[in-house]
């Protein structure tokens, strides 16, 4: 009776290996966000834990229907009240890393065939971001009053977000030999810690240059593990996404904005104001970071009073006077 058991904690502990393999090579060879790996971890973490309940422990041995079977219990998964425990988006990123392992278990040799290649994932609505206008963002960026540091901070923090349309993981990620002052720019290191160059404008450089001077050294503490981190907490350590999103939060609901709130909100509305204001997509390409032009191009459809007038201006019989 022993034998068994070892044999499937030996089996159980391959599916363990393979995905720690294939955590690496998101990381190495594909060069993904840390933050995406996590992700990727926790569902193929889950999709594991699906397998084993089935005796399944070797991914070349699982079939098309239990994969298919899978996506189905997590768009069928609910809470206790009802209602869909797992978003579109959620599950779709599901799917989407159980396809990269099996690609992967293929590429590797570890299997000869891949189970998940034709298995399809829900459709995601395409959610197109609701960036505010200039006018709520003028008051999201000035609800921060007062002249301590942490008020001092929040105001930098606030325009460097719209400034540059920055992630906030990007934000609170920038050290104070990012930012150069004289040339208003800052070294932004993106997704895949992919390197870019981002120019601020003169409230946003202002800002800054009063945090550093009148702020900063007041939230720094010696030996503290902030470092050489732009942005400070209270502690005197790096800020954390979790408590720059509190602060974007606090600014929103001080301006009115609650519900109109999501982490990038200000990412989103530098975006739609710089085509709103002619700017070329793909230089908006460009300072976001985005590898690919679709990404960008999802914000042309934010703003259909642009499109309207550019039409009736431009075309020939759209029927205004001329």
């Amino acid at each position: 009776m022993t034998a068994p058991a070892v044999t499937a904690t030996a089996a159980s502990d391959r599916i363990a290996a393979l995905l720690a393999e294939h955590d690496t090579w998101l990381r190495v060879e594909r060069g993904l966000a840390a933050n995406t790996v996590a992700a990727y971890r926790r569902d193929l973490a889950r999709y594991a834990s699906f397998l084993r309940a089935r005796g399944l422990t070797d991914p070349g041995a699982v079939p098309e229907s239990v994969v298919a079977e899978y996506v189905a219990a997590l768009t069928g998964a609910r809470d206790d009240d009802g209602r869909p425990r797992y978003a579109p988006a959620s599950v779709a990123r599901g799917v989407a890393a159980v396809r990269s392992f099996h690609r992967f278990c293929v590429d590797e040799g570890l299997s000869v065939r891949d189970p998940a290649g034709d298995v399809g994932a829900p459709r995601v609505p395409s959610g197109i971001p609701k960036a505010l206008s200039e006018a709520d963002v003028e008051a999201l960026l000035g609800a921060v009053t007062g002249d301590g540091p942490r008020a001092r901070r929040d105001r930098a923090l606030l325009e460097t977000l719209y400034a540059g349309g920055l992630r906030i993981s990007e934000l609170v990620g920038l050290d104070v030999a990012d930012v150069d002052l004289d040339e208003r720019l800052v070294r932004v290191f993106g997704k895949g810690s992919k390197e870019r160059i981002v120019p601020i404008g003169r409230r946003a450089h202002d800002a800054l240059a009063d945090y550093l001077a009148h702020g900063r050294p007041l939230l720094d503490r010696p030996g503290r593990p902030g470092g050489a981190a732009l942005f400070l907490n209270a502690r005197g350590g790096r800020l954390t996404r979790q408590g720059a999103w509190l602060v974007v939060r606090a600014a929103g609901a001080r301006a009115g904005l609650d519900g109109r709130l999501f982490p990038h909100v200000l990412r989103h509305s530098c975006a739609t104001h710089l085509l709103d204001h002619g700017a070329d997509i793909r230089v908006v390409q460009e300072l976001l970071g985005h590898a690919s032009l679709s990404t960008t191009q999802v914000y042309t459809k934010v703003s259909p009073d642009r499109l309207r007038a550019v039409y009736e201006a431009a075309h020939p019989r759209a029927g205004r006077a001329r």
